[in-house]
């Protein structure tokens, strides 16, 4: 059995367009006369909504503030993301004979609307968002330690799509899986080495399951 731990931000959830929309919406707010662009998330050293912030040139004094608005936005969005095609097929096998868990810096309230819409609330067995406690190097390993009588140590993988995602994954000594459809370049991932690279949902289970 293996703990499979997936980020939410462009591996499952689809946000990119709701992640400028709202970035802009938080910087009109805020005063600030920054105009959002892909490029703001894409080279991320660490992918978190602070950071983005500082990439959108919120003053750090308003960086909490630009959070909280993001935050605030998605919840309020009439309806969760879409999953990316071919995931909640894949999210349903891995949860049959494993255990799956989210670690992201989104919240768990958004994340598990989401979950509820795509009828994938009974596969997750945990939730940490940004509401949790501590790095996200600390969070996978939280739900290795939580999961360590059921999986075994060797059987972690963290599903990602940000540089911060491999190198959170490499801290926690977990394997770490690149997807290639998220928020970041191929080229920007590379630079963090990950265990793997996917292109398409499908590949994941040829690594997972081998």
């Amino acid at each position: 059995m293996a703990l499979i731990i997936f980020d939410y931000d462009g591996v499952l959830a689809d946000t990119l367009e709701d992640l400028l929309q709202f970035g802009q919406e938080a910087c009109n707010v805020l005063g600030v006369g920054h105009v959002v662009k892909k490029e703001d998330l894409s080279n991320l050293e660490v992918m978190s909504f602070a950071t983005y912030g500082r990439a959108c040139e919120v003053p750090e004094q308003l960086t909490d503030e630009f959070v909280q608005i993001c935050l605030k936005l998605f919840a309020e969005k009439k309806s969760p993301p879409a999953i990316f095609d071919g995931l909640s097929n894949i999210v349903r096998r891995f949860a049959v004979n494993n255990i799956v868990a989210i670690v992201t810096t989104n919240s768990s309230q958004n994340v598990n609307a989401f979950l509820s819409k795509h009828g994938l609330s009974e596969c997750i067995h945990a939730v940490y968002g940004v509401d949790s406690p501590g790095s996200k190097a600390q969070k996978i390993s939280l739900a290795r330690n939580r999961f360590s009588a059921d999986i075994k140590q060797e059987s972690v993988f963290m599903v990602g799509d940000s540089l911060s995602d491999i190198r959170a994954a490499k801290e926690a000594a977990t394997t770490s899986i690149a997807v290639t459809w998220g928020h970041q370049s191929i080229e920007h991932l590379l630079s963090g080495n990950p265990d793997y690279v996917v292109n398409f949902p499908k590949d994941l289970i040829e690594i997972i399951e081998k």
